[in-house]
């Protein structure tokens, strides 16, 4: 499955756009695994409030880190449009530009979790008897975010790079690891939420040198010299203005999921349970959806630096078909099986059982909705077109969830209603995107001139 770039800029799209995407849905899934491994096990051992404290965190701790996840999307940006056209100098500056922007993010992220971790939970309105556990959680899981981000700079030069096989080997290896731990520390010395983020920071690291490590043995002009890292600034300012509004956007997705896990909150603790073991079976279908849009970003920026636009509408409605067909089959899955999988998480909860059932039949069904929605998002970025995508996200999701909480929930206080503005938000930002995207093209294709005028970002 390890791809050379010029598999990405020739060749049947189909076929490449499939063996390309399998290993980034194999990485996410695992991930995601693992992730469900810590609920799962202090589930078993702790009981549902401790997979509620867990789950409670995920928002607000995407809310922290994926400003600065943003910018490893700028990295990978840069490194696919260098590849297409042959800069190799511009491609040794991005890749030892990344690793310290990785580094400068973490500690700042470190900072921020470890200290207001608790104030944040406690403005989200978590539920007393979970807060303190969510906080320790966050606390521990924000002393290791430096792995995590230098994971995610290295990973996206990869996958840029063609290699999409070797993230998902490190990351299994890393899970193993991850999951044994939490046996290990949870069954084995009685530890609770403290024992599965030990073992998630400790897995984060091992993933984090696997690919330093990995980038260090190319032979290519994606090689990593440690002792020529440093700050490139004309790459980082272009990092920056691609990766800071995907950035924002990530962000911004979260607030609007912070207010939603607010909202749900406010239902009491059962249904916080319900919508972390439901949240976090979605969230499958979420990691396989949303790596249709790593491929379209990826294949769009190398295709767009070898001036193949030929290729690059077609890589679109490829991408959206997979999309359909992987969120229709996930999403009958889920919720088919909902009730099982759930009780798998909440072993003592037949009401959070339920609550995760409303959760799943308004969200993971119309799931394909969202994969639409990321896709168009990536080809944009990978066209260089940053703040239009962020700009319609912002008003299509995030003001549309804001509104809709205001308003409509307001008047109806009910999960369903709440959940029933994820699908409206996902089709209303799609169209807008997918309009753009057209125009954008259309404009590019017409300034061109010829299949080989050279685009800038």
């Amino acid at each position: 499955m390890k791809h050379k770039h010029g598999d990405i800029l020739n060749g049947p799209l189909l076929s490449n756009i499939i063996t390309y995407t399998i290993p980034i849905i194999l990485t996410s899934v695992l991930q995601l695994l693992f992730n469900a491994a810590d609920l799962v096990i202090v589930g078993r051992f702790r009981g549902s409030t401790a997979v509620g404290a867990v789950g409670a965190t995920s928002d607000i701790t995407m809310l922290i880190v994926n400003l600065f996840i943003g910018l490893s999307v700028g990295a990978g940006v840069l490194v696919a449009y260098a590849i297409g056209s042959r800069q190799q100098e511009t491609l040794h500056r991005v890749i030892h530009t990344a690793l310290p922007t990785a580094l400068v993010g973490g500690g700042v992220l470190t900072v921020i979790g470890v200290v207001f971790s608790e104030s944040f939970l406690t403005m989200m309105g978590t539920p007393e008897q979970t807060l303190p556990l969510s906080a320790l959680y966050m606390r521990i899981y924000f002393c290791g975010i430096t792995f995590t981000m230098i994971y995610n700079f290295c990973a996206s030069i990869l996958r840029a790079a063609g290699d999409t096989r070797s993230p998902l080997l490190f990351l299994f290896t890393a899970g193993v690891i991850n999951a044994v731990l939490n046996v290990v520390f949870v069954a084995g010395f009685g530890m609770s939420v403290d024992g599965v983020a030990l073992a998630t920071v400790i897995s984060q690291g091992i993933s984090a040198v696997l690919t330093v490590r990995a980038l260090m043995r190319r032979k290519d002009g994606c090689r990593l010299e440690l002792r020529k890292i440093r700050f490139y600034m004309p790459q980082l300012r272009r990092m920056l203005r691609i990766g800071l509004p995907a950035g924002i956007q990530g962000a911004l997705f979260s607030i609007s999921n912070v207010l939603i896990q607010s909202s749900i909150n406010s239902f009491g603790p059962v249904a916080v349970d319900g919508n972390a073991a439901a949240g976090n079976l979605d969230g499958f279908l979420y990691v396989s959806l949303d790596a249709y849009s790593q491929t379209a970003l990826n294949f769009t920026g190398q295709n767009m630096g070898a001036g193949r636009y030929d290729r690059v509408k077609k890589i679109l409605w490829l991408c959206c078909a997979c999309c359909v067909v992987t969120g229709l089959a996930g999403g009958l899955l889920l919720y088919g099986f909902g009730p099982q999988l759930l009780g798998v998480y909440l072993t003592d909860s037949t009401a959070a059982i339920s609550n995760g059932m409303i959760r799943l039949t308004y969200v993971a069904l119309p799931y394909l909705l969202c994969g639409l929605m990321d896709t168009t998002t990536g080809m944009l970025r990978g066209m260089g077109v940053t703040m239009a995508p962020m700009l319609i996200s912002v008003l299509g999701v995030c003001g549309f969830r804001i509104g809709w909480i205001a308003t409509v929930f307001r008047e109806v206080h009910s999960l369903e209603i709440l959940y029933l503005s994820y699908p409206i938000s996902w089709i209303i930002t799609f169209l807008a995107q997918l309009a753009v995207f057209l125009v954008v093209y259309r404009r590019i294709v017409r300034a061109s001139g010829a299949r080989h005028a050279k685009v800038s970002i």
